[in-house]
């Protein structure tokens, strides 16, 4: 069966998109606002977001992995799609280590790519990740897992801006006996950096940082920080200025930048 590459935006639900893939056993590549889907035969194999840490980075921050094992890797078996198997091969990292790091950035990136379930831009069949095959998982087992996932940190706090703006203490807030993993979680928020860059920092799971993050914005301890206000217009002026010049638009984020051109390479 072949499937119709999407080429533009569609009114059509990601999720809906994938359940339709699921059945026709499809492989390749789904593109939405917040990612990517990669599937192959109908199973999600890999999940991509520029607001979650990449697997490389969880593997090397964590210890896992040196850095240079891991670009070595990417250099040896890029091209072949061939990424993961040559880091168990090549001894750097167990199966296992691999396997457990690889589903948890999967359904962490899939909780930001399926959040709000916006429409999908386009599939691009039988387009596959570098990676290449490490655990695949039924779609319906990620959508449920992004449910629930959502759920859960509603029932926690139900702002999502928490998720995604960089976010800042409240000062004298802070108590002593708070559990580990919050008080490290805390120690990371400067007022600078997001959630995603909270969990690169820690080498954690995103939503583990999520959850964390949440229970400090319900105690009152943490605040999303407001974005700045635009500044004011110049007053108007008889005289005849220079001509405005073409407004630019915002730079692309440069993690999903810096990750579609390691893709580039390996291609």
């Amino acid at each position: 069966m072949t499937t119709t590459i999407r080429t533009s935006r569609t009114d059509e639900p990601a999720s809906a998109l994938l359940g339709t893939l699921a059945e026709q056993g499809a492989s390749g590549a789904l593109s939405t606002e917040s990612g990517i889907v990669y599937l192959a035969s109908g199973h999600v194999v890999h999940v991509e977001s520029a607001v979650t840490p990449a697997l490389g980075d969880l593997l090397t921050h964590s210890g896992a992995l040196a850095p240079d094992g891991w670009w070595a890797a990417i250099d040896q078996a890029g091209r072949r799609c061939g990424v993961g198997r040559q880091l168990v091969d090549s001894g750097h990292l167990a199966a296992g280590a691999l396997e457990l790091c690889h589903l948890g950035a999967l359904f962490d990136a899939a909780y930001f790519v399926l959040a709000h379930d916006g429409p999908a831009l386009r599939f691009r069949p039988g387009v596959a990740h570098w990676l290449g095959a490490v655990r695949s998982v039924p779609v319906d087992a990620v959508l449920r897992e992004s449910r629930r996932r959502r759920e859960l940190l509603h029932r926690i706090w139900p702002e999502p801006c928490v998720d995604l703006a960089p976010l800042a203490r409240v000062p004298d807030t802070a108590p002593s006996d708070l559990p580990a993993r919050r008080s490290r979680t805390l120690a990371q928020v400067d007022g600078v950096r997001t959630a995603a860059q909270i969990a690169t920092a820690l080498a954690c799971r995103t939503f583990h940082t999520l959850v964390e993050l949440r229970r400090l914005a319900a105690a009152g301890m943490v605040v999303p920080v407001a974005p700045a206000p635009a500044p004011a217009p110049a007053p108007a002026s008889a005289e005849p200025g220079p001509a405005p010049r073409p407004v630019t638009p915002d730079e692309p984020d440069t993690a999903l930048l810096r990750r579609l051109l390691h893709a580039l390479e390996a291609l």
